[in-house]
């Protein structure tokens, strides 16, 4: 009961603290999308990491790994396969001091007990927390004191307003956020759109904004028929959302990464300036990672490509 009113009342206080917000729409013309979140030339030797291939664990990697810097290193999470649509999805690691050239771990593949695919980490005082799809889509968070030793904590308890449980079928791509004692859960229904759950302790996920999805497909081509959220980082005070999408108008589908940004994670504004990769390249699951005062762009997709930020003028 205590765990149920503390959920009801950080839902409460979310929701009056958007009531407090201007309720006029954002539009791109009061969002900056700077030079150094958009402009970016490709790396000329990608791609940087790629499956091994036939006669290994990892005979592909797919969707979506993920890169965290620490200190002086570069982790890679990533999942293989045998090839197959059922094969077994497992965890692999590789680790880097300069995010270009990788070393796999000799302990790959780092878990196989559970399917494990479409995972992003963050690090919580002083324990790793990944939340990734499990098998049928299904959101789940693992745990590791190492980066490389993980415990599966279980499939992530995503509640109604209402405090009932979401309806059954999948919610993947989890995207997790901490900022003010709170945890945020951006997650994807069939690619339909992107919803948002908060909850105090990770342990039961309550979603606001009436149950509703924060962002939808379109109205843009690129992602006429499908979305999902790879990333959330915050610059400069804004909230900006790396995410994929799709026209869908053929198969496969062929997937682009684009730019989305916020003042408050729950009125969106897509960039004008999207996709951010080529329609034909086929390179989502894009992640902004900091380099200096700039940052680097990884699509990580069937292999990990690298864009460099572009040169301006002046340099």
């Amino acid at each position: 009961m205590k765990r149920t009113l503390t959920v009801i009342f950080s839902v409460l206080f979310f929701q009056a603290l958007i009531v407090s917000l201007p309720v006029q729409k954002l539009s791109a013309e009061e969002i900056t999308f700077p030079d150094e979140l958009t402009k970016f030339v490709p790396y000329q030797h990608n791609p940087i990491f790629e499956a091994q291939g036939p006669g290994h664990w990892d005979v592909k990697i797919r969707e979506r790994g993920w890169i965290m810097p620490e200190g002086d290193l570069y982790h890679l999470w990533f999942t293989g396969y045998d090839g197959s649509r059922e094969g077994l999805k497992k965890l692999g690691y590789a680790w880097s001091y300069d995010g270009i050239h990788w070393t796999r771990s000799p302990c790959n593949p780092i878990y196989e007990k559970h399917w494990v695919e479409d995972m992003m980490v963050l690090k919580h005082d002083g324990t790793y927390h990944m939340f990734a799809e499990g098998k049928n889509d299904i959101a789940q968070h693992l745990v590791s004191a190492d980066a490389v030793n993980w415990k599966r904590v279980g499939a992530l308890d995503v509640r109604l307003t209402n405090g009932k449980p979401i309806p059954e079928g999948p919610y993947g791509t989890p995207v997790v956020w901490r900022e003010n004692d709170q945890w945020y859960l951006f997650y994807e229904r069939r690619d339909a759109g992107i919803w948002l759950a908060i909850s105090p302790d990770m342990k039961v996920w309550t979603n606001v904004n009436n149950d509703q999805p924060v962002m939808v497909p379109g109205p843009g081509k690129y992602d006429q028929k499908m979305i999902a959220m790879n990333q959330l980082i915050k610059h400069h005070g804004t909230y900006y959302m790396v995410f994929h999408g799709t026209a869908a108008a053929r198969k496969p589908s062929l997937w682009t990464t684009n730019l989305a940004a916020s003042k408050d994670l729950l009125h969106w504004v897509k960039y004008p300036g999207n996709p951010l990769t080529r329609p034909d390249a086929n390179q989502s699951s894009g992640l902004l990672i900091p380099d200096g005062d700039r940052f680097r762009f990884y699509t990580m997709h069937g292999q990990v490509d690298l864009h460099l930020p572009e040169k301006s003028k002046s340099e």
